[in-house]
This record gives structure tokens, sequence and C-alpha cells, in this order.
């Protein structure tokens, strides 16, 4: 049975475009393991649903292709970031549940 949760270490970042969006960009090692397994299922955009837990908060989204870095990108919404007091260049340790 293949594995379909990963844990990991990123640092978080702000995306400088219409509105201010934080990211997380997936350790690369990672994103190749998630993309040779689940890559032939993602949907729209090469995104694939997931659950996401950080400190004691988790939540459901997807994450997303980012051909500049070859890695997924993970979105934080700001009630994630409150909730767990993250900010811009904190590094997080998480947990993402592939939900295919």
């Amino acid at each position: 049975m293949q594995n379909n949760t990963f844990t990991m270490r990123a640092k978080v970042w702000l995306y400088h475009g219409p509105s201010a969006w934080h990211f997380i960009t997936l350790p690369k090692k990672q994103s190749s393991q998630i993309k040779k397994i689940f890559g032939g299922v993602a949907r729209g955009w090469g995104s694939l649903p997931v659950e996401v837990a950080i400190g004691k908060t988790s939540w459901r989204t997807s994450i997303f292709p980012d051909k500049k870095t070859g890695a997924y990108l993970l979105p934080l919404k700001a009630d994630i970031r409150r909730k767990e007091d993250i900010a811009k260049d904190d590094i997080v340790t998480f947990s993402i549940e592939i939900k295919v």
C-alpha cells in the first residue's frame, strides 16, 4: 500500500500580487514523491486535494504544482495563520495527507 501522508518542514512566504497570499513551497524531495505517486490523478491545474495539519489545526485544501520551482505550493489562509501564530518567513513543520 502506498503512503499518502508526508511530514515536512518548510518556510512560509508571501506572494505579492493583486492580493497578498501566504504559501509554503513543499520541499522538492516530497514534491517529487507526491507527483510520482499521485500526479496521474491530479485535478484542474494539476491540483491535488489534501488534508493538512500544522500544530493543533487541520483543514482540507489543495496543493498546486509550481512550474518555476518544480514543487507543490500549499496556500495558507489567514484563519490558519492566526490559529497557529504563523507569519511570513516562519519555518513550520506540517503533515499533508493526499485525499484521492
